[in-house]
Protein backbone atom coordinates (compact mmCIF):
# COMPACT_ATOMS: atom_id res chain seq x y z
CA UNK A 1 0.00 0.00 0.00
CA UNK A 2 1.37 3.17 -0.70
CA UNK A 3 0.46 5.56 2.22
CA UNK A 4 -0.87 8.74 1.49
CA UNK A 5 1.34 11.98 3.57
CA UNK A 6 -0.85 12.76 6.39
CA UNK A 7 -1.43 16.57 5.89
CA UNK A 8 -1.37 19.31 8.33
CA UNK A 9 -3.25 22.68 8.91
CA UNK A 10 -3.63 25.36 11.56
CA UNK A 11 -8.09 24.68 11.45
CA UNK A 12 -6.82 21.22 12.45
CA UNK A 13 -4.21 22.80 15.44
CA UNK A 14 -5.75 22.25 18.96
CA UNK A 15 -2.70 24.38 19.94
CA UNK A 16 -1.27 26.42 18.31
CA UNK A 17 2.77 24.27 17.51
CA UNK A 18 5.41 26.00 19.13
CA UNK A 19 7.37 24.88 15.58
CA UNK A 20 5.61 26.30 12.60
CA UNK A 21 7.56 27.63 10.11
CA UNK A 22 10.71 24.51 9.88
CA UNK A 23 12.72 26.11 6.63
CA UNK A 24 13.10 29.26 8.74
CA UNK A 25 13.59 28.32 12.06
CA UNK A 26 16.50 25.96 10.59
CA UNK A 27 17.87 29.05 9.01
CA UNK A 28 17.46 30.77 12.19
CA UNK A 29 18.80 28.61 14.34
CA UNK A 30 22.50 28.35 16.84
CA UNK A 31 22.37 26.87 20.06
CA UNK A 32 23.32 29.96 21.73
CA UNK A 33 19.88 31.14 21.37
CA UNK A 34 18.61 28.10 22.94
CA UNK A 35 21.19 28.51 25.70
CA UNK A 36 19.64 31.91 26.19
CA UNK A 37 16.06 30.91 26.81
CA UNK A 38 17.72 28.54 30.10
CA UNK A 39 18.72 30.23 32.94
CA UNK A 40 21.88 29.00 34.18
CA UNK A 41 23.08 29.00 37.55
CA UNK A 42 23.06 32.12 39.70
CA UNK A 43 26.18 34.55 39.36
CA UNK A 44 27.18 32.53 36.18
CA UNK A 45 28.41 29.21 38.05
CA UNK A 46 27.54 27.28 35.05
CA UNK A 47 24.81 25.21 33.42
CA UNK A 48 22.89 22.02 35.62
CA UNK A 49 20.25 20.24 34.39
CA UNK A 50 18.73 19.85 38.01
CA UNK A 51 19.21 23.56 37.97
CA UNK A 52 17.01 24.17 34.90
CA UNK A 53 14.66 21.21 35.30
CA UNK A 54 13.42 21.90 38.85
CA UNK A 55 15.11 25.07 40.53
CA UNK A 56 14.25 27.95 38.10
CA UNK A 57 10.51 26.87 38.57
CA UNK A 58 10.09 26.60 42.05
CA UNK A 59 12.29 29.98 42.74
CA UNK A 60 9.55 31.11 40.87
CA UNK A 61 5.29 30.78 39.84
CA UNK A 62 5.74 27.38 39.26
CA UNK A 63 6.88 26.85 42.88
CA UNK A 64 2.97 25.38 43.16
CA UNK A 65 2.51 23.99 39.59
CA UNK A 66 2.59 20.09 39.79
CA UNK A 67 5.77 18.45 38.56
CA UNK A 68 5.03 14.80 39.42
CA UNK A 69 1.97 12.96 39.32
CA UNK A 70 2.85 9.59 40.69
CA UNK A 71 0.01 6.81 39.85
CA UNK A 72 0.68 3.56 41.94
CA UNK A 73 0.08 0.27 40.79
CA UNK A 74 -2.64 -0.21 43.63
CA UNK A 75 -4.61 3.31 42.80
CA UNK A 76 -2.90 5.58 45.04
CA UNK A 77 -1.80 9.07 43.44
CA UNK A 78 0.50 11.12 44.46
CA UNK A 79 1.47 14.82 43.78
CA UNK A 80 4.58 16.93 43.91
CA UNK A 81 5.16 20.19 43.21
CA UNK A 82 8.31 22.21 41.72
CA UNK A 83 8.65 23.08 45.55
CA UNK A 84 8.37 19.92 46.74
CA UNK A 85 10.57 18.34 44.03
CA UNK A 86 13.04 21.03 45.19
CA UNK A 87 13.27 20.06 48.80
CA UNK A 88 13.47 16.22 47.95
CA UNK A 89 16.38 16.46 45.65
CA UNK A 90 17.74 18.94 47.74
CA UNK A 91 17.58 16.55 50.21
CA UNK A 92 19.17 13.69 48.35
CA UNK A 93 22.39 15.75 47.30
CA UNK A 94 22.71 16.49 50.91
CA UNK A 95 22.85 12.97 51.61
CA UNK A 96 25.36 12.02 49.17
CA UNK A 97 27.30 14.84 50.24
CA UNK A 98 26.91 13.39 53.79
CA UNK A 99 28.00 10.21 52.40
CA UNK A 100 30.80 11.45 50.94
CA UNK A 101 29.90 10.94 47.37
CA UNK A 102 31.59 14.07 45.05
CA UNK A 103 31.64 15.20 41.40
CA UNK A 104 32.20 12.71 38.73
CA UNK A 105 31.15 9.55 41.18
CA UNK A 106 28.39 7.30 39.70
CA UNK A 107 24.62 7.22 41.49
CA UNK A 108 23.12 3.76 40.33
CA UNK A 109 19.43 3.07 40.64
CA UNK A 110 17.50 -0.43 40.27
CA UNK A 111 13.89 -0.05 41.04
CA UNK A 112 10.36 0.63 39.07
CA UNK A 113 8.55 3.84 38.87
CA UNK A 114 8.94 5.37 42.68
CA UNK A 115 8.92 8.63 43.61
CA UNK A 116 12.58 8.10 45.21
CA UNK A 117 13.99 7.14 41.70
CA UNK A 118 13.03 11.07 41.04
CA UNK A 119 14.07 12.73 43.89
CA UNK A 120 17.63 10.45 43.61
CA UNK A 121 18.10 10.82 39.85
CA UNK A 122 17.87 15.10 40.43
CA UNK A 123 19.91 15.47 43.86
CA UNK A 124 22.70 13.33 41.67
CA UNK A 125 22.98 15.53 38.83
CA UNK A 126 22.66 18.90 41.53
CA UNK A 127 25.89 17.31 43.69
CA UNK A 128 27.77 16.95 40.02
CA UNK A 129 27.38 13.33 40.54
CA UNK A 130 26.68 11.10 37.96
CA UNK A 131 23.04 8.90 37.77
CA UNK A 132 22.97 5.71 36.26
CA UNK A 133 19.26 4.28 35.86
CA UNK A 134 19.00 0.35 35.44
CA UNK A 135 16.04 -1.43 34.59
CA UNK A 136 14.49 -3.57 37.53
CA UNK A 137 13.68 -6.36 35.67
CA UNK A 138 17.81 -7.11 34.90
CA UNK A 139 18.95 -10.03 36.64
CA UNK A 140 21.74 -10.38 38.50
CA UNK A 141 24.22 -11.07 35.74
CA UNK A 142 23.39 -7.85 34.00
CA UNK A 143 23.29 -5.42 36.89
CA UNK A 144 26.87 -6.96 37.88
CA UNK A 145 28.65 -5.93 34.93
CA UNK A 146 26.88 -2.69 34.57
CA UNK A 147 27.89 -2.04 38.51
CA UNK A 148 31.18 -2.89 37.71
CA UNK A 149 32.17 -1.46 34.54
CA UNK A 150 30.23 1.85 36.08
CA UNK A 151 31.92 1.70 38.79
CA UNK A 152 29.30 2.42 41.10
CA UNK A 153 29.84 3.84 44.64
CA UNK A 154 25.94 4.32 45.53
CA UNK A 155 23.01 2.03 44.45
CA UNK A 156 19.16 3.04 45.42
CA UNK A 157 17.06 0.19 45.29
CA UNK A 158 14.54 -1.35 47.22
CA UNK A 159 14.46 -4.22 49.36
CA UNK A 160 13.59 -7.11 47.42
CA UNK A 161 15.39 -6.29 44.50
CA UNK A 162 18.50 -5.86 46.48
CA UNK A 163 17.84 -9.33 48.45
CA UNK A 164 17.18 -11.24 45.49
CA UNK A 165 19.85 -9.45 42.73
CA UNK A 166 22.28 -7.20 44.39
CA UNK A 167 23.12 -8.78 47.62
CA UNK A 168 24.65 -12.18 46.94
CA UNK A 169 27.27 -9.65 44.78
CA UNK A 170 28.91 -7.72 47.02
CA UNK A 171 31.92 -9.08 47.58
CA UNK A 172 32.82 -8.89 44.01
CA UNK A 173 31.67 -5.29 43.48
CA UNK A 174 34.49 -3.71 45.94
CA UNK A 175 34.04 -0.04 44.75
CA UNK A 176 29.74 -0.07 45.68
CA UNK A 177 29.92 1.47 48.69
CA UNK A 178 26.63 2.01 50.02
CA UNK A 179 23.16 0.51 49.12
CA UNK A 180 20.03 3.22 49.86
CA UNK A 181 16.72 1.55 50.04
CA UNK A 182 13.44 3.43 49.57
CA UNK A 183 10.78 0.90 51.47
CA UNK A 184 12.49 0.60 54.80
CA UNK A 185 12.54 3.15 57.97
CA UNK A 186 15.97 1.34 59.64
CA UNK A 187 19.61 0.56 58.42
CA UNK A 188 20.14 -3.08 57.73
CA UNK A 189 23.73 -2.40 59.00
CA UNK A 190 26.56 0.12 57.73
CA UNK A 191 26.35 0.10 54.44
CA UNK A 192 23.13 -0.57 53.88
CA UNK A 193 20.76 2.56 54.56
CA UNK A 194 17.14 3.49 54.97
CA UNK A 195 16.70 6.48 52.11
CA UNK A 196 13.68 7.00 54.11
CA UNK A 197 15.65 7.80 56.63
CA UNK A 198 18.57 9.78 55.44
CA UNK A 199 16.13 12.24 53.58
CA UNK A 200 14.07 12.98 56.90
CA UNK A 201 17.20 13.80 58.47
CA UNK A 202 18.99 15.85 55.40
CA UNK A 203 18.24 19.81 55.46
CA UNK A 204 15.97 20.51 52.46
CA UNK A 205 18.67 23.40 51.17
CA UNK A 206 21.04 22.98 49.15
CA UNK A 207 23.32 24.89 46.80
CA UNK A 208 24.23 23.75 43.72
CA UNK A 209 27.89 23.92 43.08
CA UNK A 210 29.71 25.71 39.97
CA UNK A 211 29.32 23.30 37.35
CA UNK A 212 30.86 23.18 33.75
CA UNK A 213 28.46 22.54 30.69
CA UNK A 214 30.61 19.56 29.96
CA UNK A 215 30.38 17.89 33.57
CA UNK A 216 29.74 14.49 33.34
CA UNK A 217 26.04 13.78 34.43
CA UNK A 218 24.36 10.72 33.49
CA UNK A 219 25.69 7.19 32.13
CA UNK A 220 23.58 4.84 30.14
CA UNK A 221 23.91 1.65 29.72
CA UNK A 222 23.42 0.04 25.93
CA UNK A 223 23.50 -3.52 24.49
CA UNK A 224 25.20 -4.40 21.33
CA UNK A 225 25.01 -7.30 19.57
CA UNK A 226 28.04 -9.10 21.11
CA UNK A 227 30.28 -8.17 23.78
CA UNK A 228 29.28 -6.45 27.00
CA UNK A 229 27.27 -3.38 27.42
CA UNK A 230 28.55 0.01 26.15
CA UNK A 231 28.38 2.52 28.80
CA UNK A 232 27.42 6.14 27.05
CA UNK A 233 28.71 9.45 28.79
CA UNK A 234 26.80 12.45 28.52
CA UNK A 235 27.69 15.69 30.37
CA UNK A 236 25.16 18.86 31.83
CA UNK A 237 25.16 20.61 28.60
CA UNK A 238 22.76 17.81 27.28
CA UNK A 239 19.90 20.02 28.66
CA UNK A 240 19.68 22.22 25.55
CA UNK A 241 18.49 18.82 23.64
CA UNK A 242 16.44 18.12 26.13
CA UNK A 243 14.95 21.36 26.40
CA UNK A 244 14.71 22.45 22.38
CA UNK A 245 12.82 18.38 21.90
CA UNK A 246 10.60 19.45 24.39
CA UNK A 247 9.59 22.73 23.03
CA UNK A 248 9.69 21.66 18.69
CA UNK A 249 9.51 17.95 18.99
CA UNK A 250 7.04 17.20 21.73
CA UNK A 251 5.39 21.08 21.48
CA UNK A 252 5.21 20.94 25.53
CA UNK A 253 3.05 24.40 26.47
CA UNK A 254 2.20 25.90 29.84
CA UNK A 255 0.04 23.86 31.78
CA UNK A 256 0.36 20.93 29.59
CA UNK A 257 0.00 16.81 31.70
CA UNK A 258 2.17 14.94 29.51
CA UNK A 259 2.74 11.20 30.31
CA UNK A 260 6.37 9.37 28.85
CA UNK A 261 5.82 5.71 29.22
CA UNK A 262 9.47 5.09 29.15
CA UNK A 263 11.22 3.23 32.13
CA UNK A 264 13.92 5.44 33.44
CA UNK A 265 16.24 2.11 32.94
CA UNK A 266 16.01 3.53 29.36
CA UNK A 267 17.55 6.73 27.82
CA UNK A 268 13.72 7.96 27.22
CA UNK A 269 12.78 7.41 30.81
CA UNK A 270 15.89 9.62 31.82
CA UNK A 271 15.82 12.37 29.21
CA UNK A 272 11.91 12.16 28.17
CA UNK A 273 10.57 10.89 31.11
CA UNK A 274 12.40 13.11 33.47
CA UNK A 275 14.32 15.92 32.18
CA UNK A 276 12.68 17.37 28.90
CA UNK A 277 8.83 17.70 30.51
CA UNK A 278 10.02 19.79 33.69
CA UNK A 279 12.50 21.65 31.87
CA UNK A 280 9.07 23.04 30.71
CA UNK A 281 7.59 23.28 33.54
CA UNK A 282 4.55 21.28 32.77
CA UNK A 283 3.19 18.31 34.62
CA UNK A 284 5.23 14.79 34.27
CA UNK A 285 2.86 12.04 35.30
CA UNK A 286 4.18 8.87 35.89
CA UNK A 287 2.32 5.50 36.08
CA UNK A 288 4.25 2.98 37.99
CA UNK A 289 2.52 0.07 36.44
CA UNK A 290 3.02 -2.12 33.88
CA UNK A 291 1.82 -1.78 30.19
CA UNK A 292 -2.55 -2.43 30.71
CA UNK A 293 -4.44 -1.30 27.76
CA UNK A 294 -7.60 -0.97 29.49
CA UNK A 295 -5.60 0.68 32.03
CA UNK A 296 -3.80 3.55 29.58
CA UNK A 297 -6.35 4.35 28.07
CA UNK A 298 -8.63 5.08 31.02
CA UNK A 299 -5.07 6.79 32.52
CA UNK A 300 -5.01 9.15 29.48
CA UNK A 301 -8.76 9.70 29.76
CA UNK A 302 -9.06 10.64 33.87
CA UNK A 303 -5.68 12.24 33.86
CA UNK A 304 -6.12 14.47 30.98
CA UNK A 305 -3.19 13.91 29.00
CA UNK A 306 -2.31 16.34 26.47
CA UNK A 307 0.72 14.59 25.09
CA UNK A 308 1.60 11.40 25.41
CA UNK A 309 5.29 9.80 24.39
CA UNK A 310 5.20 5.45 24.30
CA UNK A 311 6.47 2.96 22.43
CA UNK A 312 5.84 1.30 18.87
CA UNK A 313 5.38 -1.94 21.17
CA UNK A 314 2.48 -0.56 23.03
CA UNK A 315 1.09 1.02 20.07
CA UNK A 316 0.84 -2.26 18.62
CA UNK A 317 -0.18 -4.06 21.66
CA UNK A 318 -3.18 -1.66 21.55
CA UNK A 319 -3.41 -2.45 18.09
CA UNK A 320 -4.00 -5.93 19.03
CA UNK A 321 -6.32 -5.79 21.88
CA UNK A 322 -9.15 -4.44 19.80
CA UNK A 323 -10.13 -1.82 22.15
CA UNK A 324 -12.45 0.60 20.33
CA UNK A 325 -10.93 3.62 21.97
CA UNK A 326 -12.77 6.46 20.49
CA UNK A 327 -16.32 4.42 22.03
CA UNK A 328 -14.87 3.48 24.99
CA UNK A 329 -13.00 6.72 26.48
CA UNK A 330 -12.79 10.18 26.05
CA UNK A 331 -9.36 11.60 24.87
CA UNK A 332 -10.39 14.73 23.53
CA UNK A 333 -7.90 16.28 25.82
CA UNK A 334 -4.80 14.57 23.71
CA UNK A 335 -3.50 16.64 21.02
CA UNK A 336 0.10 14.83 20.41
CA UNK A 337 1.14 11.35 20.32
CA UNK A 338 5.12 10.71 19.55
CA UNK A 339 6.78 7.62 19.45
CA UNK A 340 10.31 5.89 19.39
CA UNK A 341 12.05 2.79 20.01
CA UNK A 342 11.65 0.96 17.01
CA UNK A 343 10.52 2.66 13.65
CA UNK A 344 6.95 2.78 13.54
CA UNK A 345 5.32 0.85 10.46
CA UNK A 346 2.64 2.84 8.39
CA UNK A 347 0.07 0.99 9.81
CA UNK A 348 0.57 2.11 13.07
CA UNK A 349 0.54 5.95 11.77
CA UNK A 350 -3.16 5.18 10.39
CA UNK A 351 -4.57 3.23 13.17
CA UNK A 352 -3.55 6.13 15.13
CA UNK A 353 -5.47 8.37 12.95
CA UNK A 354 -8.56 6.16 13.17
CA UNK A 355 -8.51 5.00 16.37
CA UNK A 356 -7.38 8.06 18.45
CA UNK A 357 -8.47 10.82 16.31
CA UNK A 358 -4.44 11.88 15.78
CA UNK A 359 -1.81 10.34 13.81
CA UNK A 360 1.28 9.01 15.41
CA UNK A 361 4.73 11.13 14.99
CA UNK A 362 7.64 8.64 15.26
CA UNK A 363 11.08 9.88 15.43
CA UNK A 364 14.59 8.73 15.64
CA UNK A 365 17.42 8.89 18.03
CA UNK A 366 19.66 6.33 19.87
CA UNK A 367 21.18 6.23 23.31
CA UNK A 368 24.34 7.98 21.99
CA UNK A 369 22.26 11.16 20.93
CA UNK A 370 21.17 11.96 24.10
CA UNK A 371 17.81 13.11 22.79
CA UNK A 372 15.90 13.54 19.68
CA UNK A 373 17.63 14.32 15.85
CA UNK A 374 14.76 13.30 13.82
CA UNK A 375 11.29 13.93 14.11
CA UNK A 376 7.95 14.20 12.78
CA UNK A 377 6.47 17.94 13.71
CA UNK A 378 3.26 18.67 14.74
CA UNK A 379 2.56 21.51 12.51
CA UNK A 380 4.62 19.67 9.58
CA UNK A 381 3.40 17.09 6.75
CA UNK A 382 3.35 13.52 8.07
CA UNK A 383 4.48 10.65 5.56
CA UNK A 384 3.69 7.45 7.39
CA UNK A 385 6.84 4.99 7.00
CA UNK A 386 9.18 8.33 7.89
CA UNK A 387 11.45 8.68 10.39
CA UNK A 388 10.91 12.56 9.60
CA UNK A 389 12.92 15.94 9.08
CA UNK A 390 16.06 16.47 11.41
CA UNK A 391 15.57 19.27 14.43
CA UNK A 392 16.65 22.67 14.23
CA UNK A 393 20.18 22.39 14.74
CA UNK A 394 21.26 18.67 13.55
CA UNK A 395 22.69 18.06 10.25
CA UNK A 396 21.84 14.81 9.16
CA UNK A 397 23.46 12.39 5.91
CA UNK A 398 23.41 9.26 4.03
CA UNK A 399 27.01 8.96 3.84
CA UNK A 400 28.98 5.86 1.82
CA UNK A 401 32.08 4.57 3.64
CA UNK A 402 34.85 4.43 1.45
CA UNK A 403 38.52 2.94 2.30
CA UNK A 404 41.63 4.13 4.48
CA UNK A 405 38.74 5.81 6.74
CA UNK A 406 36.87 8.33 4.68
CA UNK A 407 33.40 8.88 3.74
CA UNK A 408 31.58 10.22 0.46
CA UNK A 409 28.25 12.32 1.53
CA UNK A 410 25.16 11.21 -0.79
CA UNK A 411 23.89 14.34 -2.67
CA UNK A 412 21.26 12.43 -4.61
CA UNK A 413 17.29 11.66 -3.14
CA UNK A 414 15.96 8.09 -2.74
CA UNK A 415 19.36 6.59 -2.32
CA UNK A 416 20.35 4.44 0.58
CA UNK A 417 23.52 4.94 2.90
CA UNK A 418 24.53 5.30 6.48
CA UNK A 419 22.77 7.69 8.44
CA UNK A 420 25.52 9.97 9.90
CA UNK A 421 25.03 13.18 12.05
CA UNK A 422 27.47 15.79 11.97
CA UNK A 423 29.37 16.22 15.56
CA UNK A 424 28.61 19.25 17.61
CA UNK A 425 24.77 19.28 18.95
CA UNK A 426 25.19 19.48 22.90
CA UNK A 427 23.23 15.56 23.69
CA UNK A 428 26.00 13.93 21.64
CA UNK A 429 27.86 11.11 23.52
CA UNK A 430 30.93 12.24 25.16
CA UNK A 431 32.80 8.81 25.02
CA UNK A 432 32.04 5.05 26.19
CA UNK A 433 33.06 4.69 29.60
CA UNK A 434 36.57 2.48 29.98
CA UNK A 435 36.81 2.29 25.73
CA UNK A 436 38.17 4.98 23.77
CA UNK A 437 39.03 3.05 20.70
CA UNK A 438 35.04 1.72 20.51
CA UNK A 439 34.33 5.13 20.81
CA UNK A 440 36.52 6.46 18.28
CA UNK A 441 35.25 3.85 15.64
CA UNK A 442 32.04 5.84 15.69
CA UNK A 443 33.54 8.37 14.03
CA UNK A 444 35.14 9.61 10.50
CA UNK A 445 36.13 13.05 10.61
CA UNK A 446 33.33 15.65 11.65
CA UNK A 447 30.53 12.89 11.51
CA UNK A 448 29.14 10.23 13.80
CA UNK A 449 28.51 7.18 12.07
CA UNK A 450 25.23 5.72 13.66
CA UNK A 451 25.15 2.26 12.05
CA UNK A 452 21.65 2.61 10.98
CA UNK A 453 21.32 2.29 7.32
CA UNK A 454 18.33 5.04 5.94
CA UNK A 455 17.72 7.14 2.84
CA UNK A 456 16.67 10.76 2.23
CA UNK A 457 13.62 11.85 -0.04
CA UNK A 458 13.33 15.21 -2.09
CA UNK A 459 12.02 17.02 0.34
CA UNK A 460 14.32 16.14 2.87
CA UNK A 461 12.51 13.28 5.32
CA UNK A 462 14.28 10.40 6.32
CA UNK A 463 13.24 6.92 5.94
CA UNK A 464 14.61 4.26 8.06
CA UNK A 465 15.93 1.16 6.49
CA UNK A 466 17.33 -0.95 9.24
CA UNK A 467 20.72 -1.82 10.93
CA UNK A 468 23.61 -1.97 9.46
CA UNK A 469 24.16 -5.44 10.73
CA UNK A 470 20.48 -6.12 9.74
CA UNK A 471 20.03 -6.26 6.17
CA UNK A 472 19.62 -9.22 4.17
CA UNK A 473 21.40 -9.74 0.96
CA UNK A 474 19.59 -11.74 -1.23
CA UNK A 475 19.64 -12.92 -4.83
CA UNK A 476 22.14 -9.69 -5.14
CA UNK A 477 19.30 -7.87 -3.69
CA UNK A 478 19.41 -5.94 -0.25
CA UNK A 479 16.29 -5.99 1.68
CA UNK A 480 15.73 -4.43 4.69
CA UNK A 481 13.60 -6.21 7.40
CA UNK A 482 11.84 -3.02 8.15
CA UNK A 483 10.11 -2.75 4.61
CA UNK A 484 8.76 -6.29 4.76
CA UNK A 485 7.44 -6.23 8.22
CA UNK A 486 5.52 -3.21 7.48
CA UNK A 487 3.89 -4.57 4.78
CA UNK A 488 2.95 -7.78 6.45
CA UNK A 489 1.62 -5.65 8.85
CA UNK A 490 -0.87 -4.58 6.58
CA UNK A 491 -2.46 -7.57 6.37
CA UNK A 492 -5.57 -8.12 8.92
CA UNK A 493 -4.21 -11.32 10.90
CA UNK A 494 -1.07 -9.57 11.83
CA UNK A 495 0.06 -8.20 14.95
CA UNK A 496 3.49 -8.22 14.86
CA UNK A 497 6.12 -9.32 12.59
CA UNK A 498 9.97 -9.61 12.64
CA UNK A 499 12.47 -10.71 9.80
CA UNK A 500 15.60 -12.16 9.42
CA UNK A 501 18.01 -13.03 6.62
CA UNK A 502 18.54 -17.16 6.68
CA UNK A 503 21.28 -18.12 5.19
CA UNK A 504 20.91 -20.33 1.74
CA UNK A 505 23.49 -21.27 -0.09
CA UNK A 506 22.46 -20.78 -3.67
CA UNK A 507 21.05 -17.14 -2.89
CA UNK A 508 23.01 -15.97 -0.16
CA UNK A 509 20.28 -15.04 2.62
CA UNK A 510 16.81 -15.97 2.45
CA UNK A 511 13.92 -13.93 3.69
CA UNK A 512 12.45 -14.98 6.68
CA UNK A 513 9.39 -13.89 8.88
CA UNK A 514 8.47 -14.38 12.21
CA UNK A 515 4.81 -13.54 12.46
CA UNK A 516 2.59 -12.83 15.86
CA UNK A 517 -1.04 -12.91 14.88
CA UNK A 518 -4.05 -10.91 16.06
CA UNK A 519 -6.55 -12.43 19.01
CA UNK A 520 -8.94 -13.67 16.84
CA UNK A 521 -6.89 -15.47 14.24
CA UNK A 522 -5.07 -18.82 14.51
CA UNK A 523 -2.42 -20.17 12.57
CA UNK A 524 -2.60 -22.97 9.91
CA UNK A 525 -0.69 -23.78 6.97
CA UNK A 526 -3.55 -21.90 5.15
CA UNK A 527 -3.03 -19.19 6.87
CA UNK A 528 0.68 -18.94 5.65
CA UNK A 529 0.44 -19.54 2.17
CA UNK A 530 -2.39 -16.36 1.97
CA UNK A 531 0.49 -14.32 4.00
CA UNK A 532 3.36 -15.35 1.64
CA UNK A 533 1.14 -14.75 -1.44
CA UNK A 534 -0.02 -10.98 0.79
CA UNK A 535 3.62 -10.54 0.62
CA UNK A 536 5.17 -11.52 -3.05
CA UNK A 537 2.11 -9.19 -4.59
CA UNK A 538 3.19 -6.24 -2.79
CA UNK A 539 6.92 -6.53 -2.46
CA UNK A 540 8.01 -9.08 -5.26
CA UNK A 541 9.36 -12.92 -5.37
CA UNK A 542 12.69 -10.72 -5.11
CA UNK A 543 11.95 -9.10 -1.61
CA UNK A 544 9.55 -11.09 -0.50
CA UNK A 545 9.87 -13.82 2.71
CA UNK A 546 10.04 -17.27 1.21
CA UNK A 547 9.08 -18.71 4.77
CA UNK A 548 7.16 -17.49 7.61
CA UNK A 549 7.12 -18.95 10.63
CA UNK A 550 4.23 -18.10 13.81
CA UNK A 551 5.10 -17.17 17.12
CA UNK A 552 3.36 -15.94 20.30
CA UNK A 553 5.45 -13.33 20.91
CA UNK A 554 8.56 -11.43 19.48
CA UNK A 555 11.67 -11.50 21.66
CA UNK A 556 11.66 -7.74 22.30
CA UNK A 557 13.83 -5.41 25.13
CA UNK A 558 12.27 -3.25 27.15
CA UNK A 559 12.21 -0.36 25.06
CA UNK A 560 10.43 -2.21 22.76
CA UNK A 561 12.93 -2.82 19.56
CA UNK A 562 12.54 -6.10 17.83
CA UNK A 563 15.53 -8.23 18.84
CA UNK A 564 16.17 -9.55 15.37
CA UNK A 565 19.38 -11.26 16.16
CA UNK A 566 18.05 -13.02 18.89
CA UNK A 567 15.70 -14.43 16.50
CA UNK A 568 18.53 -15.01 13.97
CA UNK A 569 20.70 -17.10 17.06
CA UNK A 570 17.63 -19.01 17.97
CA UNK A 571 17.14 -19.66 14.08
CA UNK A 572 20.50 -21.06 13.46
CA UNK A 573 21.81 -22.38 16.63
CA UNK A 574 23.74 -19.70 17.21
CA UNK A 575 25.10 -17.93 20.96
CA UNK A 576 21.97 -15.29 21.87
CA UNK A 577 24.55 -12.66 23.00
CA UNK A 578 23.79 -9.65 25.51
CA UNK A 579 20.09 -10.24 26.26
CA UNK A 580 20.38 -8.45 29.72
CA UNK A 581 17.85 -6.29 28.18
CA UNK A 582 15.28 -8.62 27.03
CA UNK A 583 11.75 -7.35 27.75
CA UNK A 584 10.45 -11.30 29.57
CA UNK A 585 12.34 -14.70 29.42
CA UNK A 586 10.98 -16.02 26.34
Amino acid sequence: MDWPPIKKSPSSWRLQPNLIDYQQTCADFSWDKVRQELDGLPDGRGLNIAHEAVDRHAAGAGQSQVALRWLGKDGQVKDFTYGDLKAQSNRFANVLKTLGVGKGERVFSLSGRIPELYFAALGTLKNISVFCPLFSAFGPEPIAQRLERGDARVLVTTERLYRKKVSALRSSLPKLQYILLADIDQDQDASVLSLPRLLAAASAEFTIPPTDPEDMALLHFTSGTTGKPKGAVHVHNAVLTHYLTGKYVLDLHPGDIFWCTADCGWVTGTSYGIIAPLTHGVTNLVDEADFDAERWCRTLEEQQVNVWYTAPTAIRMMMRSGLKLREKFDLSRLRLVHSVGEPLNPEAVSWGQENLGLPIHDNWWQTETGGIMIANYAALEIRPGSMGRPLPGIEAAIVHRLAEGKIELEEQADCEGDLALRVGWPSMFRGYLHDDERYRNCFVGDWYITGDLAQRDADGYFWFIGRADDIIKTSGHMVGPFEVESVLMEHPAVAEVGVIGKPEPLIGELVKAFVALKPEFEASEELRLELLGFARKKLGSAVAPKEIAFIDNLPKTRSGKIMRRLLKARELGLPEGDISTLEQSQ
